[in-house]
């Protein structure tokens, strides 16, 4: 019989992932599978969990949650050398690895790549000792995950982050920063960088049209200093697939990255809070296997 470890957050996105457990659990049972689930209560507690029960979890570990889960699981899995494939159940406000993949919300699909037992293996990167598998960032709009009221998240979707972000646009000042990426050096006044593995952040899926998830490279996407109304005008370009080539955006790809700033700034790894400037950020090749 094949076995798994079932990682969930009760409470992301709308919340109700918990009200299909035991669905999920028969349908892999059905599959010949055995499971032991583990409920995520608080930050923290899930390499503590990986770290006893990695023994059992002999053909896969499954994820449901949104992507501040996901960096969880695979900062524990890589931690803990856990070299199973993992299978993502996207049930977080946003899934944006889990889009890049085409895993919709479909629950029997997400289980079906599972128990398909195909699998391939990704990049990831590292930045200061910690990994993540979609984005790291700083500057404008960085911070809106973590200030977002939950049960407004719940109620609103991607869309709370949104108003949120809004609501800095006022306030915000741009950040001189000194950039290396593999070996090229700029020096400039930013409003916001993003160092990308899929390039899809926030829903939006063409801000790095080019990133791929196995070659080797993050996609670094630097948005300058602009006024208002510009910003504004940028964000439009977003939505239309345009904005690569606006004088406003910087972009590049390099395996090796290191942002550094004159005053602290927080990052934000995967919607999680990450370490403060400088990062020194580094793509990690064959690393992680995720199941297709």
């Amino acid at each position: 019989m094949k076995k798994y470890l079932l990682i969930y957050n009760p409470v992301s996105g709308d919340a109700k992932f918990k009200t299909r457990l035991d669905e999920v659990i028969e349908y892999l049972q059905g599959a010949g599978g055995i499971v032991i689930p583990f409920r995520t209560r608080v930050k923290g507690d899930i390499q503590p969990f990986v770290s006893q029960a990695k023994w059992f979890a002999t053909d896969g570990l499954i994820v449901a949650g949104g992507d501040g889960t996901v960096h969880e699981v695979i900062n524990a899995m890589l931690t803990e050398a856990v070299e199973v494939p993992l299978g993502i159940i996207p049930s977080g406000t946003c899934n944006d690895f889990a889009s890049h993949l085409n895993f919709g919300k479909d629950l029997s699909s997400c289980l079906n790549a599972v128990i398909g037992g195909q699998w391939r293996t990704v990049d990831v990167g590292r930045v200061n000792g910690e990994y993540f598998l979609n984005v790291a960032s700083a500057g404008l709009l960085t911070s809106v995950a973590h200030s977002v009221d939950t049960s407004l998240k719940n109620t609103l979707g991607r869309m709370a982050y949104y108003f949120k972000g809004l609501g800095e646009l006022p306030s915000f000042r741009s950040l001189r920063v000194k950039v290396t990426a593999d070996g090229q050096i700029l020096n400039d006044d930013i409003l916001l960088f993003l160092v990308m593995n899929t390039g899809m952040v926030g829903s939006f899926p063409t801000l790095a049209p080019e990133a791929k998830i196995d070659d080797g490279k993050l996609d670094l996407l630097i948005v300058n200093k602009c006024s208002i109304p510009e910003l504004m005008g940028l964000f439009l370009s977003i939505f239309s697939g345009r904005h690569i080539s606006s004088s406003h955006i910087r972009h590049m790809q390099a395996a090796d990255i290191y942002i550094e700033c004159d005053e602290p700034v927080e990052s934000d790894l995967d919607g999680e809070l990450g370490p403060l400037l400088p990062l020194a950020i580094s793509t990690v090749t064959n690393k992680l296997k995720v199941f297709i």
